[in-house]
């Protein structure tokens, strides 16, 4: 039984340390990321009982941005075999920035993980669907479902998004010419920044997060979203590749399944307990929110998880 005053004590604290941190600077190569104020700061934390403890900003609605990649990869896996998504998407980190060429290059155009660019727009060509709509509105769907909320499509950030991705139509069209596509690249591209363009908040995000934690239901609704066969998957990959070039650090001082957007948003999951969600817009220069990662890591220490733990 989870001590709920215990994670609410931990959760304030967290939260009031972050409040004295300083660095970053907001993504600034999207204009919608970076006119965002730098001051919003906000946590969260579902339980897989739905119990729903929050503090700051947590109701201000953010830029989804590449969490969206563990919607869609989970998408995936409910259309296809394990076996399938890890030959055609990759299980492994790349050890490069997250929108990295070079690492295409350097393995055939293949990609190497869903939750980096070029293995997330091969992800969003892969999910099952006839047009490019119906392959949006299936990945829609799935972000709604694992959160709980009707989250929306900002037509500002998409337009944000859109005018400026010719570097992900780059690796489009890499994939493409390798096979590692699986529908038009500019499809794909366009269907891929529409997932990024959604607006969340960190309690929506916790609940995501809570139904890959609670083995695939949905803690807020009861429905089941996910088999449970899929969400160690989601966690591997997560672990790998979820805090891009520094998840190896991540993994050695947090030691728990992450997934951060450069819309200043950090999910965590412990599995099988709760999900936390962080929400801060100034970013390190990996890509990751300065003040969510030291609300994550003080939190989860304060609450002694990490999935490394022998005792």
């Amino acid at each position: 039984m989870l001590d709920l005053k215990k994670i609410k004590n931990a959760v304030d604290s967290a939260y009031q340390e972050s409040l004295v941190e300083s660095g970053g600077a907001n993504a600034d190569y999207i204009p919608y990321l970076a006119q965002i104020d730098n001051q919003l700061c906000g946590l969260s934390v579902i339980t897989t009982q739905g119990d729903i403890i929050c503090v700051g900003d947590s109701q201000y609605r953010f830029a989804i941005e590449s969490i969206s990649k563990v919607c869609t990869l989970a998408l995936a896996l409910e259309d296809f075999d394990a076996q399938t998504i890890q030959q055609k998407l990759g299980a492994s980190a790349t050890g490069l920035p997250f929108n990295s060429v070079m690492a295409l290059e350097l393995h055939g155009d293949k990609p190497l993980s869903p939750l980096v660019n070029a293995g997330a727009i091969s992800a969003t060509s892969i999910i099952k669907a006839k047009s490019k709509e119906e392959r949006w509105q299936r990945i829609l769907a799935m972000q709604r479902k694992l959160a709980a909320a009707e989250i929306t499509l900002s037509d500002e950030l998409n337009q944000s998004e859109q005018t400026t991705n010719f570097h992900n139509r780059g690796i489009a069209w890499l994939l493409y010419a390798a096979g590692y596509l699986y529908c038009d690249p500019m499809e794909a591209c366009d269907v891929y920044t529409r997932q990024c363009s959604t607006l969340i908040n960190t309690v929506e995000l916790a609940t995501l997060g809570a139904t890959i934690a609670s083995g695939g239901v949905n803690p807020v609704t009861k429905e089941r979203v996910l088999q449970p066969e899929n969400c160690p998957r989601i966690l591997a990959e997560m672990t790998m590749e979820g805090m891009y070039d520094s998840s190896g650090d991540w993994a050695y001082n947090v030691g728990l399944p992450s997934k951060s957007g450069v819309g200043g948003g950090l999910l965590t999951v412990i599995p099988g307990k709760m999900a936390i969600a962080a929400f801060s817009p100034p970013l390190d220069p990996i890509g990751n929110s300065v003040k969510g990662q030291k609300m994550i890591a003080r939190l989860t220490q304060e609450l002694g998880y990490n999935l490394y733990k022998c005792s």
